[in-house]
């Protein structure tokens, strides 16, 4: 009984003695915690990286954590938008971290001003709705505004569409949607146009798309659903005048409506068309080009009077600016009358006539022509007459599908030559085929690697094996073109002979300082976004060798393989 009272005290002793140190042990994985929450965020983004995201991710970045009383946490929430993963093109999170915002919106706005290749284009819609934070110094709401507006302005619809759906939540979403409805309205589509009702929730307060709503279910019969929202609508002050005589007269609550046609926004010109009997109207140079488009695919444009010269020679414009479908204009030079002695006699009597007038006859006398000498004879007086009055894009394509339907091969020897250059060729076309060429190094079936991801091993082989051959001979110069090649595979872990001098014969070539410092500071994106303004208009292959050269180095020594691949599969093979 004394051993156990004894054991007991011993017990106690032991426990009190130990305590600060069970307490320290505590101290301790609380700090443990702290530095494991601190590096979370870090892994959370390599996390984010490695799959693909396919909708608007909330990065939380602990940028305070304090330990009370509670243990409360604080957390800053921040979003991304966008539609591709950013490690698809060797971006990651904060790919613009380092980046000033105004350097970012210096240089879109000299973009804007640049026709922008298909590559390029490519480059920069990969650079712009990859998954990422903002600039230093732009707004969330900036920079989602941003993305959405180069979509509009490039007239991106499906990956407006693909945005809307990857992204719930964000600013100027409203406007993105009604980007989708007036397309579809413009197209004459007001089903699918419906269809695109599926992106308005509850967090969308736009009066616009609440009447096209109200319109689609009068549409879709469902009237008492339309008059449910319609009596809400004219609750909340947000409906009009106008709005509301039209949908009045669709759900039959009144039998008359206003013959006004209202152009203040597509829907209101929509409502107008389907709703006037007998609807005319003729579009001016301040018609919107919305309501262009719409009245193309309603097949509302209509010349009265064939010889109404003026309003003929608005509607040439109107094409020449892609306002109005260019097909137009040659069905309204089919109307145009003239007199048979007129049409008999019409290389002479063109020159005496209004210019539309002219281009009418020969246009009218093309048509009536049987022999091929013939026909492409007064295809190219029409050629010099739409040149003469600045509407060349009216009839290039016109010309060159009118010329492909003869054949060239029908063509008069003396016309042929002429004919061809005039022939709107699709570039993809133009490129051709791969022709491997083992006598020039950026030309060799090495590049089967980059073309047709080619076996690495294999490669290595033919490496040592080409690289070998062209040393031999002592009259081969090694161009920027075949450094490009040489320095994407140095970066890619292949093996150069050790004769091949990459060094030494770099050196000839200057990297930009500027550029180069993008690099000191980790700017990947806008790095990438300089290289977007370097190609510009052109297409990889159209810039000449020292560019190219430059311009694959600066990818490699960021790591940016994707954007790289595409220059080099462009720039460097040889076509048939």
């Amino acid at each position: 009984m004394k051993l156990k009272n004894f054991n007991n005290l011993i017990g106690l002793l032991l426990f009190f003695f130990c305590s600060p140190l069970f307490s320290e042990e505590k101290i301790d994985i609380w700090k443990n915690k702290k530095a494991s929450d601190t590096e979370t965020p870090k892994k959370e983004e390599q996390n984010v990286q490695d799959n693909n995201l396919t909708s608007s991710q909330t990065i939380k970045t602990l940028d305070e954590i304090q330990i009370q009383d509670g243990s409360s946490i604080e957390m800053n929430e921040q979003k991304v938008y966008g539609i591709y993963e950013p490690a698809n093109y060797n971006f990651n999170l904060n790919m613009w971290s380092k980046t000033k915002a105004e350097d970012l919106r210096s240089s879109l706005k000299r973009l804007e001003k640049i026709e922008l290749s298909k590559s390029s284009n490519e480059i920069l819609e990969a650079i712009l709705l990859s998954f990422s934070y903002p600039p230093k110094g732009m707004t969330d709401k900036e920079f989602v505004n941003l993305k959405v507006n180069w979509l509009i302005q490039n007239d991106r619809v499906e990956l407006v569409e693909s945005f809307l759906k990857q992204n719930k939540e964000f600013d100027s979403k409203s406007k993105a949607v009604q980007y989708l409805v007036d397309k579809n309205i413009a197209s004459g589509n007001i089903k699918q146009g419906c269809e695109k009702i599926k992106f308005i929730d509850e967090n969308i307060k736009d009066a616009y798309l609440e009447k096209f709503k109200i319109y689609c279910l009068v549409f879709n019969k469902k009237k008492p659903d339309a008059q449910l929202l319609l009596d809400l609508l004219r609750e909340q002050n947000q409906s009009s005048k106008f709005y509301d005589d039209k949908i009045d007269f669709l759900l039959g609550v009144s039998e008359k409506t206003s013959n006004k046609i209202n152009e203040k926004n597509l829907l209101n010109f929509y409502l107008s068309s389907v709703t006037i009997p007998n609807f005319n109207y003729e579009p001016s140079a301040k018609t919107k080009p919305e309501i262009w488009k719409y009245l193309n695919a309603a097949n509302l444009v209509k010349l009265a009077d064939a010889s109404d010269k003026q309003k003929l020679k608005e509607l040439e414009v109107a094409a020449n600016n892609d306002k109005l479908d260019k097909k137009k204009i040659f069905e309204i030079y089919k109307q145009v009358p003239f007199s048979l002695s007129t049409l008999i006699n019409a290389k002479n009597s063109y020159q005496s006539l209004n210019e539309s007038d002219a281009r009418a006859l020969i246009y009218q006398k093309y048509l009536l022509s049987e022999s091929n000498d013939s026909k492409i004879d007064y295809l190219f007086l029409l050629e010099e007459l739409f040149k003469k009055a600045n509407l060349v894009n009216v009839y290039s394509k016109f010309l060159s599908d009118k010329i492909e339907e003869i054949g060239i091969e029908n063509l008069p020897q003396d016309y042929q030559e002429a004919a061809k250059a005039r022939v709107v060729s699709d570039e993809d076309l133009l490129l051709g085929k791969v022709k491997y060429n083992d006598k020039i190094i950026h030309q060799s079936k090495i590049l089967k690697y980059y073309l047709e991801g080619e076996n690495k091993k294999k490669i290595q082989k033919d490496i040592d094996k080409i690289f070998k051959k062209i040393s031999k001979n002592k009259k081969y110069f090694i161009s920027a073109k075949d450094l490009a090649l040489a320095d994407s595979l140095l970066a890619d872990g292949y093996i150069l002979p050790s004769n091949f001098r990459y060094n030494d014969l770099s050196e000839k070539y200057e990297v930009p300082k500027n550029l180069l410092q993008l690099i000191d500071n980790d700017q990947k994106a806008f790095l990438a976004l300089k290289i977007v303004e370097i190609i510009g208009e052109d297409e990889p292959y159209q810039l000449d060798p020292e560019t190219i050269y430059f311009v694959t180095n600066l990818l490699n020594k960021m790591n940016l393989v994707t954007i790289r691949n595409k220059v080099l599969n462009s720039a460097l093979p040889l076509r048939t």
